[in-house]
């Protein structure tokens, strides 16, 4: 099976003391490679250095929890950030950027800040990572006034099937993470087991998002083969199966063809 992560902060101080063993670990889970989002300007220099040592893909962006209410010079930054990194074939993504109803004392500068970077999505031809928490009527209202030639994921999804059937349907595909491993999680459940093949990428937020009765309590893509089993079983198909799936999916969706061999 051919697995990589979708999206893992992997650049998080949690990691700086044992990051070069977890990747070798990963290589022996026969993890390929991990996606690694983008969140603020002060955290990008680390993150690309990050990138380019472990030769991972990653995104760059303005995630909602560093958003401020005026988010001009950090959206001045990215537009930088970008221009200087857009021949670089690691770079395949917008983000993560999106809505955080649960922080949304800086909701006026969070949409100021995806509106900007949906729209430098759709000027460069890249696909937007978007993390979504309780605001999912208003992204997809904002979404649905954009064009997005490539579409993007919404990561951690955690929603209905009426809510999944609406980003499908805007070209969008689900990041199905640790979630799906939580015992009352029924309504993931119940949605994961109806989705298309096509329709989801498998991701695991590390260091976040721990799953429950983790023996790390870090997060780490080595729980990535669990959360392809409970797919599996939900959908009633085979692991090797919809890891296939999921790995060509996001091999599509960020175009991974050139760094993957």
């Amino acid at each position: 099976m051919r697995i990589l992560d979708s999206h893992a902060h992997l650049d998080d101080a949690l990691f700086d003391i044992d990051r070069d063993e977890l990747f070798e670990s990963m290589a022996q889970s026969g993890i390929e490679t991990a996606i690694i989002p983008g969140v603020s300007p002060e955290h990008w220099t680390k993150q690309l250095d990050v990138a380019k040592q472990y030769a991972c893909p990653y995104g760059l962006g303005i995630h909602p929890w560093f958003c401020e209410d005026n988010p001009e010079r950090a959206l001045v930054q990215l537009t930088d950030k970008l221009n200087s990194a857009i021949e670089d074939p690691y770079l395949v993504a917008i983000g993560e950027c999106g809505l955080d109803k649960i922080r949304k004392d800086n909701w006026d500068g969070q949409i100021i800040a995806l509106e900007a970077q949906l729209t430098m999505a759709q000027q460069l031809n890249l696909p937007v990572i978007l993390h979504v928490v309780k605001a999912h009527n208003d992204m997809l209202s904002i979404l649905k006034r954009y064009s997005l030639p490539r579409g993007g994921v919404i990561h951690g999804f955690y929603g209905s099937s009426e809510i999944a059937s609406e980003y499908i349907k805007l070209g969008f595909k689900l990041g199905i993470g640790g979630l799906i491993l939580k015992t009352n999680a029924r309504k993931l459940k119940t949605c994961v087991a109806k989705l298309p093949l096509d329709s989801f990428l498998i991701e695991t937020d590390s260091p976040a998002m721990t799953p429950q009765n983790a023996a790390d309590p870090r997060n780490t893509p080595l729980i990535l083969q669990s959360i392809i089993t409970e797919i599996a079983n939900l959908q009633k198909k085979s692991s090797v199966l919809i890891s296939e799936h999921a790995f060509r999916n996001s091999v599509q969706l960020f175009d991974l063809k050139l760094i993957l061999i």
